[in-house]
């Protein structure tokens, strides 16, 4: 069994314009996924090595220093599967697709041997 690491995205243009959703409906929605998100999280629970979390802003580091930025990656995971395609099935019909343009992508986590 091979462990492989799991990326939540969404383009941040979509997730800017979401925050311009009136709080009413965009609270609702979100409760919606939320719950949606738990049951499936709940049925899936033993395929998971590491439940992941969301991240925060990351920062570039580049030869000329580091700088704040922005990216699509919303939150990570880590699952146990037999193959890559295993580990790509666990994610079909995941509550977040939901989300217009968002991804979810699946690599293998492989050892470098250090």
């Amino acid at each position: 069994m091979s462990k492989f690491l799991v990326l939540y995205q969404a383009p941040v243009a979509v997730l800017d314009e979401w925050m311009r959703t009136p709080p009413e409906k965009r609270k609702a929605e979100e409760e919606k996924m939320m719950s949606e998100w738990k049951k499936w999280a709940s049925e899936n629970a033993s395929k998971f090595a590491d439940q992941g979390a969301g991240v925060g802003r990351p920062k570039r580091v580049d030869g000329k220093g580091i700088t704040d930025t922005r990216n699509d990656i919303m939150l990570y995971a880590i699952v146990n599967a037999d193959s890559p395609d295993a580990a790509a099935k666990i994610f079909r019909g995941h509550p977040h697709l939901q989300i217009p343009q968002s991804t979810i992508e699946v690599m293998e986590l492989k050892s470098h041997g250090m």
